[in-house]
């Protein structure tokens, strides 16, 4: 299959403008979802690599591989009741935003196929928490799905930034009901001023009222943050030191990069890169909260993952589960189970953690 896409399938894909192209997989796997017994049929072969491996735990939640969707490609949880039929262990849906929002002006995706990347501007389009709500609310709860999953919370655009932490509370109440776990996201670089989030006021802020608002419900949902790769070591060990204030549950490490390495140099769109060119810096990352928490913080790796060699060195480094999502456009939509079933000698058992 995965020879057919690259040599076949994709030619047709990539004929297509990038969100088009994008557009088109995210109808292909929403119809797929809604085939119960293709999807059943399988899962029995892409889902679990082998019948003896464990499956991993990570905060609090039982995974059947360590291969996840990223966010940014289900962005209003329409297509995600088909991931584990493709092999994913987990999936994760966003980045939603309190207010519906367009996105940036098109053509904001941009393909690099002999460098393995994408560039994009999306700048959170989404249909606003409330209306992915009501979707959620037709489907599984948490407890009754195939693989768990994850909802990326990000801010709108039109909110300040100063008030960004009513604006994430307000998708938090909207959504924490239907999520196997929540992600804060505060490091796209497409929103202005996002990142700012980073900041440890700021972040402190935010967490503060999110955690306080989950200790609140009768289940608490698992939280963690997805941090940018951009952040320097210092500024990485500051939001390390919050995340363990406010008891988080686990670190996404990392967003795309605003970083022009290497032929990117003198290319000058604007928006995150991803993919190949941001391997090292993401693996690095990784390794390096791995080694600053003594390994007790279940880490996700994400970032220029396309093969069993780029899936395992992100386990190797520290993480307890990765996730793609450029590699998925490269090589093909069965590309999570090929990893599942490279990888499941690498997979950590997370035992729980100590709070």
């Amino acid at each position: 299959m995965g020879l057919f896409y690259e040599k076949i399938l994709r030619r047709g894909l990539f004929a297509l403008e990038a969100e088009h192209a994008h557009e088109f997989a995210v109808d292909a796997l929403t119809l797929l979802g809604k085939i119960s017994p293709l999807c059943r049929l399988l899962e029995r072969r892409n889902l679990r690599p082998a019948r003896s491996v464990r499956p991993i735990t990570a905060f609090g939640l039982k995974f059947p591989n360590a291969i996840g969707l990223a966010a940014g490609f289900d962005k209003n949880g329409c297509a995600w009741p088909a991931a584990a039929a493709l092999g994913f262990g987990h999936v994760e849906i966003g980045t939603v935003t309190a207010l519906a929002q367009p996105g940036n002006d098109r053509p904001r995706v941009f393909r690099y196929p002999a460098q393995g990347a994408i560039i994009n501007r999306m700048g959170f389009n989404n249909e606003g928490a409330p209306a992915v709500a009501r979707r959620l609310a037709r489907l599984p709860r948490p407890g009754h799905r195939r693989i768990p999953l994850g909802i990326n919370l990000g801010k709108s655009k039109v909110t300040e930034l100063g008030k960004a932490t009513a604006d994430y509370l307000q998708s938090f109440s909207h959504l924490a009901d239907y999520a196997d776990y929540l992600v804060l996201n505060v490091s796209s670089p497409n929103t202005p001023g996002l990142r700012l989030l980073q900041d440890e006021s700021r972040l402190r802020e935010l967490l503060g009222a999110v955690t306080a608002a989950n200790q609140e419900r009768t289940t608490r949902v698992p939280l963690l943050l997805k941090i940018s790769p951009d952040l320097g070591f210092r500024d990485i060990d500051a939001v390390l030191a919050t995340i363990f204030e406010f008891h988080l549950d686990g670190v996404i490490a990392t967003n795309t990069t605003l970083g022009r390495i290497g032929p990117f140099a003198s290319v000058n769109e604007v928006g995150g890169l991803s993919g190949r060119p941001l391997r090292r810096r993401s693996t690095e990352v990784i390794n390096y909260i791995s080694r600053a928490t003594g390994g007790r913080l279940p880490i996700i790796g994400v970032g220029g993952i396309e093969d069993s060699v780029t899936a395992g060195e992100k386990l190797d480094a520290g993480a307890t589960l990765v996730q793609i999502y450029t590699g998925l456009v490269y090589r093909g939509p069965f590309l999570a189970a090929k990893l599942a079933r490279a990888t499941m000698d690498r997979q950590r058992v997370w035992e729980g953690f100590p709070w």
